[in-house]
């Protein structure tokens, strides 16, 4: 491995210099996206089920509230930090101004692995964890969602928490709720459908066949499940999926609808037997014989170490961040096409948006209104992404924060900017 720690939130910093530099800008025109805006970092005590105290830490940050008020999710994982909360952050505000929603971003997340914990004690945890963040969350200030081991009935404890304290519902607060109690339909799939569109439209972009595309999936949660049952479904051959215990592999295709019943039974792909199925490990999926590669998992996956050993001919980024700037260059060097995730996995904020809107007017959309106007999002932040990618003679990564960044920096400069503030 290599011997620097890699730092999300020093990675984010470099992609976001390059990137500005590409758009010929001064350092003074984008210093305010280098900062977030808050971080508010929280100890959160609880009872544990059997009676000792034990305090966890917790973290929120804004980036940038330019554009509108914040948005981001709530991750809680065992090696969470200030740092990679902070890259998230950041990523959020990118993500946003990409497929050009009135979002900026923000990102919380809590030190705890979820499933050391009961029901009762995750519900404690939550709900304390809301009244930590509460005097900066809200639904005109800062909006959270779901995330890496979190879901809706999480965002509905922290809804009933902040609704609580206000005295009426305020279902407006968090998104990715269930449908029962504000959330919009196709929020759940919205990630992994925005992850296919994109998919689809850099295949056709690149002359590569879908009908042929042999498709690798590292991870197999909610977005590279997704994802991959809506590749099964349309005919193309998922021939390599992952979880945190190994992956599986089959050149001819997997069996998606039986692999994704199994893990929703509770159990882990290193126990999945099939004909056929070989088992591999993640580094063997993201070097595996494949057209498409979705690393779909967490950040940090391709790296100066694995990239140069990459057989894939697409890229497309699920996760936040699976990506080192190091590893960009090698990938670049070899000509292979990679779509970055302020793009491609932004179609659970596009959802998330949609389901917002709802409920700050008391509208309920149905299924097929929210996936038309998701496709209709996606596709026009993808064209304008790939023109100006071929406009400038950049990556489409490059293309993409130019994007971006270009709309918050506008913004901070209609409102006025730091100038303003003497």
């Amino acid at each position: 491995m290599s011997e620097k720690k890699y730092n999300p939130y020093e990675n984010m910093l470099a992609v976001l210099k390059q990137s500005a530099e590409a758009l010929g800008l001064a350092y003074e025109d984008y210093v305010t996206l280098c900062y977030p805006e808050r971080e508010l970092k929280v100890s959160i005590p609880i009872k544990m089920d059997d009676g000792s105290i034990q305090v966890f830490e917790g973290y929120r940050v804004q980036h940038s509230s330019a554009r509108g008020p914040c948005k981001g999710g709530i991750r809680y994982h065992q090696n969470a930090n200030m740092d990679e909360v902070k890259a998230l952050a950041a990523w959020m505000s990118f993500k946003c101004a990409v497929v050009n929603i009135p979002y900026g971003g923000a990102k919380g997340g809590i030190k705890v692995d979820p499933s050391k914990l009961s029901r009762d004690e995750l519900i404690r945890l939550t709900r304390r964890y809301t009244t930590r963040i509460l005097p900066i969350i809200g639904p005109d200030k800062d909006i959270p969602a779901p995330d890496v081991n979190t879901n809706g009935e999480v965002m509905a404890w922290i809804m009933d928490t902040y609704s609580m304290f206000q005295g009426h519902c305020v279902p407006g607060v968090v998104t990715g709720k269930p449908v029962e109690i504000g959330g919009s339909v196709g929020r759940v799939e919205a990630t992994g459908r925005g992850v296919t569109i994109i998919t689809y439209e850099c295949l056709k972009t690149y002359g590569m066949d879908k009908s042929t595309a042999a498709i690798a999936i590292q991870g197999m949660g909610n977005v590279g499940g997704t994802a991959a049952e809506i590749f099964y479904e349309n005919g193309q051959k998922v021939v390599a999926v992952s979880d945190y215990t190994g992956g599986l592999y089959s050149k001819d295709g997997l069996n998606i609808p039986a692999i994704r019943k199994f893990i929703a039974a509770g159990n882990t792909l290193d126990q999945y037997t099939e004909d056929g199925v070989k088992h591999i490990t993640n580094d063997e999926l993201i070097t595996c014989k494949c057209d498409v590669l979705i690393p779909a998992a967490l950040e940090n996956q391709i790296t100066e170490d694995n990239a140069d050993r990459i057989q894939a001919k697409l890229i497309i980024e699920a996760a936040n961040g699976p990506t080192t700037v190091g590893a960009d260059e090698i990938l670049n060097k070899k000509n292979i096409i990679l779509c970055p995730d302020i793009l491609s996995n932004a179609g659970g904020v596009v959802v998330s948006y949609f389901e917002w809107v709802q409920n700050i007017q008391n509208l309920t959309w149905d299924l097929d209104e929210v996936n038309k106007m998701l496709n209709k999002i996606m596709l026009k932040a993808y064209k304008e992404v790939l023109d100006l990618s071929k406009e400038k003679q950049v990556t489409l990564r490059m293309a993409a924060y130019m994007v971006a960044i270009r709309r918050i920096t506008t913004a901070g400069k209609l409102r006025g900017g730091p100038i303003s503030m003497g």
